[in-house]
């Protein structure tokens, strides 16, 4: 990544640096902003923490499922730390400014973790899938190495699909301006920033990260359609109530990632509008990593009984 990087500075003496716009220029806003970014972002971290604590604790709790929970929890504290922050100190600058290789390691760390966590509610699928379409081949199908290969494999792939458009968005002359009309380092805005052609940036996040946003959501869909044919076909009411709750928590956090990933990504750059694109971006980078803990807590009676019981084994420590 630093080797594309100096590439770009190399063919670029115009611009050192970018300025992002931020949230709001307004100083009444500032304060208010800053106080409920630092609110949402304790939350997430709280959240996803817990989370990640409760399932490497909880006895009950080492199942395939929850490894991927987990991992979706660390991947939502990571995602939710590349970004808010910055948010946050730019709030109460004057000069939003940040440097090239800063710019490019956020837009780095932004999409291999977006893509990441893609991948992983599609291994939650899968994993949905086998457990109730194929419960009694389960434990064989969904061992302990079958689930570290596929969280192995989606982060090599997450990795490398963001090294592909960092390496080529900032291998482009920037010489346009170094204003990023957005609140962070998105590769939409950046690439409108060059001064050469952007076709080739373009074909490569329709093609690349579109294959791995259409690949996982496309796996999703199949599962949920083999998993709606088999609750249908269940007998028992309680069976169907049981396999919807374990499904149910899982689908919203699909729908509440993908649509705005399709809505900012899945189009043409000549098709942003700086407006919208940033109410959809606050959204997907701020509020999607804070939904997630919480629809999975309030869902899953097994979270809610381990976080009980911690509770309880923090109370009796405290009165020894």
């Amino acid at each position: 990544m630093f080797t594309c990087i100096f590439f770009s500075n190399m063919n670029n003496t115009l611009v050192t640096e970018f300025v992002l716009f931020g949230l709001s220029s307004d100083p009444k806003l500032q304060l208010p902003l800053f106080l409920l970014c630092l609110l949402v972002y304790l939350i997430t971290l709280l959240g996803n923490l817990m989370i990640t604590m409760l399932i490497g604790i909880t006895p009950g709790l080492q199942t395939p499922m929850y490894f991927f929970l987990m991992n979706l929890s660390f991947v939502d504290v990571l995602y939710s730390s590349t970004i808010t922050p910055n948010i946050m100190a730019n709030i109460f600058s004057e000069m939003k400014t940040i440097s090239i290789t800063a710019c490019a390691i956020q837009m780095f760390l932004f999409i291999d973790l977006a893509s990441t966590e893609a991948m992983i509610l599609a291994a939650m699928a899968y994993d949905r899938y086998v457990a109730i379409c194929k419960p009694l081949n389960y434990t064989v199908i969904m061992n302990k190495g079958t689930c570290i290969a596929l969280v192995c494999s989606v982060y090599i792939a997450g990795c490398v699909n963001s090294l592909i458009h960092t390496c080529a968005a900032f291998s482009l002359p920037f010489c346009k301006s170094n204003h990023i009309k957005h609140f962070y380092c998105d590769i939409n805005p950046i690439l409108r920033l060059s001064c050469k052609e952007t076709y080739l940036n373009e074909a490569l996040l329709f093609f690349v990260a579109g294959s791995i946003e259409v690949g996982s959501f496309f796996c999703i869909v199949i599962s949920y359609i083999y998993i709606l044919f088999t609750i249908f076909r269940i007998g028992s009411s309680t069976g169907t109530s049981k396999s919807l709750s374990t499904s149910i928590s899982h689908f919203t956090c699909v729908a509440l990632s993908y649509g705005p990933a399709f809505f900012m990504y899945l189009r043409p750059n000549s098709a942003y509008a700086v407006d919208q694109d940033w109410v959809v971006s606050v959204f997907y980078t701020v509020i999607v990593p804070l939904l997630n803990p919480i629809i999975y807590s309030l869902r899953n009676q097994d979270v809610k009984n381990a976080l009980v019981q911690f509770n309880v084994n923090m109370i009796r420590c405290i009165q020894m």
